[in-house]
């Protein structure tokens, strides 16, 4: 078990396995399944709220842990930080929102829901796709401000793009207050997509 737990990959590896079984067991209680449009759409709700949890979990490390920290921890550790750990964290903040929306799109397309949704039920009236197209373009503002907002700008800030000194200074806190909008919209974001299951 140490061995397993020992190496993040064959952790991963045993996690999707014991899911896939469970996954198995509980559709052959529901007397088996087919690859039809009830399969694909819980897989698509399945990824779309495991990247999701991601990106939003990254998102509130950065804002709950790392910013509000930076200034305890000691000049010379700092690189730490900002040359390995920020970094890597990026990579899969990133990547969790783009995959958060493009999952979150194909599983409204494949339901249905798409265009009401985007459209935020204008006409049809019905809350639950209002609700879910709440969420959506709260989603897609938070995916625009990570990729063309924040990553440009931490790219500057953590030295990953050269720059001079006051650049550095103000993309820093620009990353920061575009991060703190996405915070700020992610409880709004959360509500929108948990009542939309409650919504007719």
């Amino acid at each position: 078990m140490t061995n397993l737990l020992s190496s993040l990959s064959k952790t991963i590896h045993a996690s999707v396995i014991l899911a896939i079984i469970l996954f198995l067991a509980l559709f052959y209680l529901n007397d088996g399944f087919a690859f039809d449009i009830l399969f694909w759409s819980w897989l698509l709700r399945f990824i779309h709220v495991i990247v999701a949890i991601m990106w939003i979990g990254l998102l509130w490390y950065f804002n709950f842990v790392q910013i509000p920290n930076m200034g305890k921890i000691p000049d010379e550790q700092k690189p730490a930080i900002g040359k390995v750990i920020a970094p890597a964290a990026l990579f899969y903040f990133r990547w969790a929102a783009a995959f958060t929306i493009i999952s979150g799109l194909i599983l409204a397309g494949i339901n249905g829901y798409l265009h009401d949704a985007m459209t935020l039920s204008i006409g049809s009236g019905i809350p639950k796709h209002t609700a879910i197209g709440v969420g959506m373009w709260l989603g897609l503002i938070m995916a625009f401000n990570v990729w063309f907002v924040i990553w440009p700008n931490q790219k500057r800030a953590l030295g990953i793009v050269e720059c001079d000194p006051d650049l550095k200074a103000k993309s820093a806190k620009t990353a920061m207050l575009f991060s703190r909008t996405n915070t700020l919209l992610s409880l709004p974001m959360l509500l929108s997509m948990v009542a939309a299951q409650n919504l007719y």
